[in-house]
């Protein structure tokens, strides 16, 4: 290790010390420091205190999530490094800077390849796995610019463009992440997951989903979650078969009780090794039993402990019981005789999931909205809020324009009873107090407060005031 490095490592290292005696920056300054003192290619260095390598976790929604219980499975026969709640750079050195272990497992968030330089961090940190969740529009502005698609799309791309070592594991029920996998196929091993049973989502699906080969609108025999099933194209393209998959569900003691069959390439190992289990897990939504898959998929894929599968799998199933949600994760709270779901569903996909909650026709629908620009993710939150039926919305601003929730206000307005709250995210506290006030006015059974928002400042804080009046 150079001399730029050793610095930039003691100065991480003290940042470290010093973020454990306060509040806040703790997932991502050690990190900012050792960068600014050492620069990229004193990462490239510390990337290699993980002796079997580092694995890197992207999606639009379920990252933290999977990242929390791809750790739970692999400290079970490893020593892991992991960071996660934090989608930077920095917080990946953060993570690298904490500890030796066989395996770095770090969250890594996505928006656009300006901000957010993919590709590069892929060379630097070069990691033996790129595991994606799920791939949906969200963020149409960063730093005030636009994000189409398109880009966001690529930027997500770019993660694992440059591999040419390790596996890439992808959602083979997901058109975009099993797109990613089919170009790097030939570079690098390929693990896909996915389900094969018979639930089916016959609600329409939260925004329009094409192939991403040829741009032509897919056609889907079943889908599982939203855009989330078995697919194809006329152009050739369709859904790959899973090497990892759920064969059977079931609901069983207030449990999904499940059967996981796999056969797929270990990396540590460099062999194919099959397995079948019966797990029972908590009573999650579809989401997070998709959650659940890909980490057991990544778990299954990187062990270096290959023996150790079923009964890890095992014990971790049961561990789940105790699992805390991330800050702005969607919950569900009883209030008396009501039903609350409180938590962040930034684009139509984790709308719909959040919505899937309510457990009667009668709904109260606290809505937090998108921002200026981002009218495509304003449109993908209506599908799902039209095909809901809430009895009553009240439309809060999400983000910081309260002029663009007051114009998606308007819009709400021509198809349910609505209230317009304008409060700005300057007077936070204000804003929570008066959603708490509808939530103890409502006069349905269900209410649900979803939609656009930052993770800490309104989805924990609303949760923890929210719990304190229970």
């Amino acid at each position: 290790m150079t001399f730029k490095c050793t610095i930039a490592r003691i100065a991480g290292k003290l940042a470290l010390f010093i973020v454990k005696l306060g509040k806040g920056m703790g997932r991502s300054f050690p990190g900012y420091l050792f960068l600014k003192v050492g620069g990229l290619d004193c990462l490239k260095e510390l990337s290699k205190r993980s002796k079997i390598g580092n694995i890197l976790i992207t999606g639009t929604n379920g990252k933290t999530t999977t990242t929390k219980m791809l750790c739970l499975l692999l400290k079970k026969d490893s020593s892991v490094s992991c960071n996660f709640d934090s989608n930077t750079i920095n917080a990946v050195a953060t993570g690298l800077l904490r500890k030796e272990s066989d395996l770095g497992v770090f969250e890594y968030g996505i928006r656009t390849s300006k901000y957010s330089i993919p590709d590069t961090v892929c060379e630097y940190v070069d990691p033996i796995g790129v595991i994606y969740t799920t791939i949906s529009r969200e963020h149409l502005m960063v730093a005030g610019e636009k994000n189409p698609f398109r880009e966001y799309f690529k930027a997500k791309r770019l993660l694992s463009a440059p591999m040419k070592k390790g596996v890439i594991i992808c959602n083979a029920d997901d058109p975009r992440t099993a797109y990613i996998g089919m170009e790097k196929e030939k570079d690098v091993q390929v693990a896909y997951y996915g389900l094969e049973v018979g639930l089916e989502d016959e609600t329409p699906l939260s925004a329009p989903v094409h192939c991403p080969r040829c741009g032509k609108k897919l056609e889907y025999s079943k889908r599982y979650l939203n855009h989330r099933g078995i697919y194809k194209c006329n152009c050739g393209f369709s859904r790959p078969e899973p090497n990892v998959k759920i064969t059977r569900i079931s609901k069983e003691d207030k449990k999904w009780k499940i059967e996981i069959a796999s056969e797929t390439y270990n990396y540590t190992s460099q062999k194919r090794i099959s397995s079948k289990f019966k797990l029972k897990v908590p009573n999650f939504g579809i989401h997070n039993i998709y959650n659940f898959l890909c980490a057991s998929t990544a778990y299954i894929t990187l062990t270096p402990n290959p023996e150790n599968i079923k009964e890890t799998m095992k014990k971790t199933a049961q561990e789940l019981e105790k699992f805390s949600l991330p800050p702005g994760r969607f919950e569900i709270f009883k209030l008396d005789d009501k039903t609350v779901g409180i938590g962040q569903g930034d684009n139509g996909d984790a709308l719909k999931a959040n919505l899937q909650f309510h457990p009667s026709h009668e709904l109260t629908l606290i809505y937090t909205t998108p921002d200026k620009g981002e009218d495509e993710i304003f449109q993908d939150h209506l599908r799902v809020i039209r095909s809901a039926q809430p009895m009553k919305v009240h439309v809060f601003p999400g983000r910081e324009s309260i002029s663009a929730a007051e114009k998606y206000y308007k819009i709400i307005k021509g198809y349910f009873d609505s209230s317009f709250h304008p409060i700005s995210n300057e007077h936070i506290d204000k804003k929570i107090d008066e959603i708490l006030k509808v939530i103890k006015e409502a006069s349905t059974k269900s209410i649900i407060v979803s939609g656009c928002g930052p993770e800490h400042l309104l989805w924990a804080r609303l949760k923890s005031k929210f719990e304190s009046t229970l």
